[in-house]
């Protein structure tokens, strides 16, 4: 080999070596940073880009695509002194990449103990309760937070989610003991409340129920009045023959109800049939009213004959069964 062909070999390796470190294919979602002996000079965006072998160099290379960051498991201290197990996720994507390759040295690290230190900080500001049942205003705290914090980096936070918050194991089990005791309770006030609408719509029946045998009881006796101004209005005039007949039909109709009546076991009437009519004569003789005055002249009536008792003794004498 001649020495003109390995200056031409030489002159190929060296063109193709310079080929290789000025000519830079940048994949589409980063952006890689050129230094000039060691100075940061500008961005090569995606596509192909060449840069002066030897001088320039590629710096960093970052990805300017929306990243999930993975946010350990931490153990956080509540404000009521309750210990709580937390992670998270948060959304962050590099809007310069200048800053994002050089204002901070590892920029997931960073964002990583920035989420955690934070994260301590608006827990410890809350109770249990809160904790466990504001996890949207935790995840809004957050991201305002961890969002301000991170421009100077060059970098936006578009997301912040806690992904876990758990208790210990001991404190929930005396949370379900404590649930379980409020919904026995809710239950019992449910029950009483029940008993006591029962209570009431039993009280305001009895009171109507009342109220409606206090107007039949009026009606009934309003229409008793009417039937006894009805058969006085009768009586007084020509219609004595009529009440008589009335009095003697009542008569008989409570003689025939105490004869049928299942509970008497022993009933008592008279015998024979006048016995029977005289009675009836005697009660309407002791019901017949005569105007006061007597006859004319002023005179007293004749004293009223009495008919055949049938029987019966006289009014006041005790009979065969004993006083009347």
């Amino acid at each position: 080999m001649t020495d003109v062909t390995i200056v031409l070999v030489v002159l190929l390796l060296l063109a193709v070596v310079t080929a290789w470190r000025g000519i830079k294919t940048i994949p589409q979602g980063e952006v890689w940073t050129v230094e000039r002996f060691g100075a940061f000079t500008r961005l090569l965006q995606p596509g192909l880009n060449l840069i002066i072998p030897f001088v320039d160099q590629i710096g960093r290379r970052l990805n300017v695509q929306e990243v999930v960051l993975d946010i350990p498991e931490q153990s956080v201290i509540t404000r009521d002194n309750a210990s709580v197990a937390v992670d998270g996720i948060v959304y962050y994507r590099v809007m310069e990449p200048a800053k994002a390759a050089y204002a901070v040295q590892d920029l997931r690290q960073a964002l990583t103990a920035l989420t955690m230190t934070n994260i301590r900080a608006v827990i410890g500001e809350l109770d249990l309760d809160q904790t466990l049942s504001s996890r949207e205003r935790i995840n809004s705290s957050l991201l305002t937070i961890l969002d301000g914090a991170t421009e100077p980096w060059g970098m936006k936070v578009s997301r912040v989610e806690l992904r876990k918050v758990e208790p210990p194991e001991n404190l929930v089990r005396a949370m379900n003991l404590q649930m379980t005791a409020e919904r026995e309770r809710r239950a019992t006030l449910l029950r009483a409340e029940g008993e006591k609408a029962a209570l009431i719509l039993a009280a305001e029946g009895r009171r109507e129920a009342a109220f409606r045998d206090a107007e039949a009881r009026e009606r009934s006796g309003q229409a008793e009045a009417e039937a006894t101004k009805m058969v006085a209005a009768a009586a007084s005039g020509a219609g004595g023959d009529a009440l008589r007949y009335f009095i003697a039909d009542k008569y008989v109709k409570a003689f025939e109800a105490l004869g049928t009546n299942p509970a008497n076991k022993l009933v008592v009437v008279p015998m024979e049939a006048a016995g029977l009519a005289g009675g009836i004569t005697a009660a309407l003789e002791l019901l017949r009213v005569e105007p006061r005055g007597g006859g004319p002249g002023g005179a007293a009536p004749p004293p009223a004959s009495v008919p055949s008792t049938g029987g019966y003794p006289p009014a006041g004498q005790p009979g065969p069964w004993g006083q009347s």
